[in-house]
């Protein structure tokens, strides 16, 4: 569900700034100063840290139920592209039957567009519910604490879907992709995400301690609105 606060017209998060209004044709700077280089990844391990410790008893009982209901194994690895393009395995507890490599003739052939719908067939019950409050993706709290990802950033995408980018599209990949972005709080469920690149290009325009907690603040809302809709 779009959230009400749009980032193409909400002044909180200076969108509107001429170094904004990003296009296909735009090229960003790459983002720099303290914050982007120390304070930022130290927010993320730090506060990654706390989280994942505090999310320790709600990753046991998803990690058992998983196990119980789906089977092993509990996590599904999957190659992203972070930062400079480099490649990394994002973890994410398993929502598919084990066979669903098995069942391609299932499923339309756009995988792509198939693996983000809730009718896929591949799905389990516990799978579609894990995906509704995306506690599938609380394992990812540990790529924030490897360095790997950050708590605000663009989504990690498919090294598949990367591949197949324009060459203004790899500037996302400037900044460390992270658990919510801009793309999370405001077109999220409308349309597959790299067909909102300029979303993350906007947020690569502005990076700043305030703009990552307005996203994380309205991170939120977000996520129950998606999960009631």
């Amino acid at each position: 569900m779009i959230l009400p606060n749009d980032p193409e017209t909400d002044p909180e998060l200076n969108l509107s700034d001429p170094a904004v209004g990003v296009s296909h044709l735009s090229f960003v700077t790459p983002p720099r100063g303290a914050y982007v280089r120390y304070v930022k990844p130290a927010i993320d391990r730090t506060v990654g840290t706390i989280l994942l410790v505090g999310a320790l008893p709600i990753l046991g009982i998803v990690a058992f139920a998983v196990r119980r209901r789906i089977g092993s194994p509990v996590l599904f690895r999957q190659a992203r592209c972070g930062r400079n393009g480099e490649p990394f395995d994002v973890l994410k507890f398993r929502t598919m039957r084990a066979d669903r490599r098995m069942s391609r003739d299932a499923v339309a052939e756009d995988r792509r567009v198939t693996h983000k719908s809730d009718e896929d067939p591949r799905h389990t019950d516990l799978g579609r519910r894990l995906r509704k409050w995306s506690l599938d993706e609380l394992p990812q709290l540990w790529n924030v604490v490897r360095g790997e990802m950050s708590l605000v950033g663009p989504r990690p995408e498919l090294v598949d879907i990367v591949a197949r980018y324009e060459p203004w599209q790899h500037q996302r990949h400037l900044v460390r992709p992270g658990l919510t972005g801009l793309w999370q709080i405001s077109r999220r469920g409308e349309g597959l995400m790299h067909l909102y690149t300029d979303i993350d290009l906007e947020y690569v325009a502005t990076v700043s301690l305030r703009t990552d907690l307005k996203i994380l603040v309205r991170t939120i809302p977000a996520a129950l609105s998606r999960s009631g809709s």
